[in-house]
């Protein structure tokens, strides 16, 4: 079985905010597979389909971004999901717009919501998807991550949530992350 998570805040005021990208991209890859997100529980809304004979979760805390981990945990301990098959796809303030990073594991740096997962897991051995939203000029964190996606940014955003989905897809039927690594680490947008 296996886990994949967008992080975000719920509610229609965060729709289209920098620190929802992570709900884009899971809500796109579910509805790849005609997923919707039809239950909810465990602090918060997911669907699950069976892809190549394997049970996948796609799921979004309704937590707020802060308490993201308490969905996560309570979810993946009901169902026994090992942290090796949790992937977790979220905005990176450190990479540029337009790009994506993928990791094995790894710290949870400044994101307060990795932060959560992290400290409710217990480890930092699960696999995420960074989608980069690094700022061109200064800006406060908080003011910038909770803004919407910028009209003149959204070209490279929905290439690399795009990419995101990609990768994540790769992973749930069945690539090692390592592969995924080196499939879509190299990935450049073309805007």
């Amino acid at each position: 079985m296996k886990l994949v998570v967008g992080l975000g805040n719920p509610g229609l005021k965060y729709l289209k905010n920098l620190h929802n990208i992570g709900f884009m991209a899971v809500e796109l890859l579910a509805e790849k597979y005609g997923v919707s997100f039809n239950k909810k529980g465990f602090k918060g809304e997911y669907g699950e389909k069976n892809i190549n004979g394997e049970k996948v979760i796609f799921l979004k805390p309704q937590t707020f971004m802060n308490l993201s981990g308490d969905c996560v945990q309570e979810l993946s301990a009901f169902y026994k999901i090992p942290t090796q098959n949790i992937l977790v796809i979220y905005d990176d303030l450190d990479i540029a717009i337009g790009y994506i990073r993928i990791r094995a594991n790894g710290s949870a740096g400044t994101h307060n919501g990795m932060r959560s997962i992290v400290s409710r897991l217990g480890t930092t051995d699960f696999p995420r998807i960074r989608v980069g939203t690094k700022p061109e000029v200064d800006y406060e964190i908080i003011d910038y991550v909770l803004s919407d996606i910028r009209k003149e940014d959204k070209p490279r955003f929905r290439q690399s949530i795009r990419a995101s989905v990609d990768a994540a897809d790769y992973f749930i039927n069945g690539a090692k992350i390592d592969d995924v690594m080196c499939k879509f680490n190299s990935f450049k947008p073309t805007v």
